[in-house]
């Protein structure tokens, strides 16, 4: 059901703020101390949700699927990973709890059938497909039954992927959002993607958003500059952590950076400024850092004034540097002394029209 707007828990999403989310995914390395850490570290970053994934080993994963990165000596397999880092149900509802507490949305992306029925259970206020399940449509159907707000990575698949896993999403009238990723970690500049957000919109006519892997402040501040609806975000404590994702991480101080940068980008975006009324606006200002126009020596009565007569200086109350034109060739009715302004009722011929209030 494609929409320009809709709600994840009380915020709007495509109203002109950027939902920002801070993705602990697991960098709590299985440690349910640290998970409940960084949801009280992100919730003083400013940001509107936390996001963790949920792993179910035995419903996703086998012995035998091999770890794309031998980085741990405490797990042989990556299904060995998946089982120690799990959390039980108990555990996610206590998560949840606490994100609600700081006034944080708790999201979870599901790997698999039975980590949908465990977040189902705890009452996930939206879902988000992960970029590895985009074709996955047993996952997808079912969260859309929900009727719930379907978030779409689309790291690892074509529009035509996306096509159809956006046809799956809105099969139940569901509400869902396009998320230009990229599965590279880091992501290098040149494989963003910044101008997918624009196509996305026009494809699917949906609120777009960037799920990002930089591990910088520049996208994300690029993203909503552009008009993401969503923005998500890998985040680690620091940069010495252990785990896979910190390398594409910002830490929770640039977290805070990037959501008051958002802040200050939407309120420009959302405040155009007309060019001719901000100019008149600042009248005061204009008359401290513009010049007027100085006699350069002596003006005797009777001289005719040319432009080795003029000097310009500051401040801006007198004839301003730019009429200049309309006094050279005038005669000197008043003796203006070196250093002095020069004014019009000094000099002969017929006043002009001051808009600005100019003594004359």
């Amino acid at each position: 059901m494609p929409t320009n707007s809709f709600t994840i828990g009380n915020q709007k999403i495509g109203g002109g703020r950027c939902f920002i989310i801070g993705e602990v995914a697991q960098s709590h390395d299985g440690s349910l101390g640290i998970a409940h850490a960084y949801i009280d570290a992100i919730a003083k970053t400013g940001a509107d949700a936390v996001k963790f994934q949920t792993h179910i080993a035995e419903a996703e994963s086998s012995p035998q699927e091999p770890w794309r990165v031998k980085f741990s000596p405490q797990d042989e397999s990556r299904f060995d990973y998946w089982k120690r880092t799990e959390f039980t149900l108990d555990q996610w509802i206590g998560l949840k709890d606490h994100a609600e507490e700081k006034g944080l949305i708790f999201l979870s992306s599901p790997f698999s059938m039975q980590a949908v029925d465990l977040l189902e259970k705890i009452g996930m206020v939206a879902w988000k497909v992960a970029s590895g399940e985009v074709t996955n449509p047993t996952l997808i159907k079912r969260m859309a039954a929900t009727r719930k707000p379907v978030l779409i990575s689309s790291g690892m698949s074509t529009l035509a992927e996306l096509d159809i896993a956006v046809k799956w999403a809105s099969s139940s009238l569901t509400p869902f959002a396009l998320m230009q990723c990229t599965s590279s970690y880091p992501t290098p500049p040149e494989k963003i993607g910044l101008n997918l957000l624009q196509e996305y919109r026009d494809r699917y006519g949906c609120p777009v958003g960037l799920s990002d892997h930089s591990g910088g402040i520049y996208t994300g501040l690029a993203a909503v500059t552009l008009g993401a609806s969503l923005l998500e975000i890998h985040v680690t404590m620091s940069r010495d952590m252990f785990g896979p994702d910190v390398i594409a991480s910002v830490t929770t101080h640039e977290l805070s950076k990037i959501v008051e940068g958002s802040r200050f980008i939407e309120q420009a975006l959302l405040n155009p400024v007309d060019k001719e009324t901000s100019s008149t606006e600042l009248t005061e200002v204009r008359r401290i850092f513009t010049k007027s126009l100085y006699a350069s020596e002596d003006l005797d009565v009777g001289m005719t004034i040319q432009f080795n007569h003029i000097d310009v200086k500051k401040p801006g109350n007198y004839i301003p540097a730019k009429d200049v034109d309309n006094i050279l060739g005038k005669v000197v009715l008043s003796r203006i002394r070196k250093g002095e302004p020069i004014k019009y009722s000094d000099i002969s011929g017929e006043l002009p029209v001051i808009n600005n209030s100019y003594e004359k």
